[in-house]
């Protein structure tokens, strides 16, 4: 794969729909996930698939050609609290699979919500939307395509 690293920065949330988008599918290991709470940061390394890389109007089956992923490192600044819901924050053997962003307004600033597989979930309060994404060394070859059933076959 010949792709430049991405690095993506959102401050809307138009801007975090991208990076949503970029990330739907990661793989987040929970114990990669932290919320920094002197710095206002909450971080996380995810390994993401390569949906920029995929070749456009295609869906090659498993096999059929080589996918890609690769690490990233994510943070959000100025966060004023996170919780969690649907997972256990102590467990390190959990991964999260990260579907999509959400934003809301909130009563302390806005909320941003990581909407996981399983119902699983982490909302950050934060002041405004100050978001990082920076891939992290070479991406490398899967034969595993993240597929959504039904969903594709609109």
């Amino acid at each position: 794969m010949t792709a430049q690293k991405l690095r993506l920065r959102a401050n809307s949330p138009d801007d975090l729909e991208v990076i949503g988008g970029v990330l739907q599918d990661a793989l987040i290991p929970v114990s990669d996930m932290a919320y920094l709470a002197n710095e206002r940061q909450f971080v996380f390394v995810a390994n993401r698939f390569c949906w920029e890389a995929e070749p456009a109007g295609e869906h090659a089956s498993a096999g059929e050609q080589p996918h890609y992923r690769v690490n990233c490192g994510l943070m959000f600044s100025g966060v004023q609290a996170v919780s969690s819901r649907g997972f256990d924050r102590d467990d390190p053997a959990n991964i999260l699979s990260l579907l999509t962003f959400q934003t809301a307004p909130g009563v302390e600033g806005t909320e941003i919500t990581l909407i996981c597989a399983g119902d699983a979930s982490v909302r950050l309060t934060v002041d405004t939307i100050d978001c990082r994404l920076d891939d992290i060394g070479e991406p490398w070859p899967t034969v595993w395509r993240p597929s959504h059933g039904d969903a594709e076959a609109d």
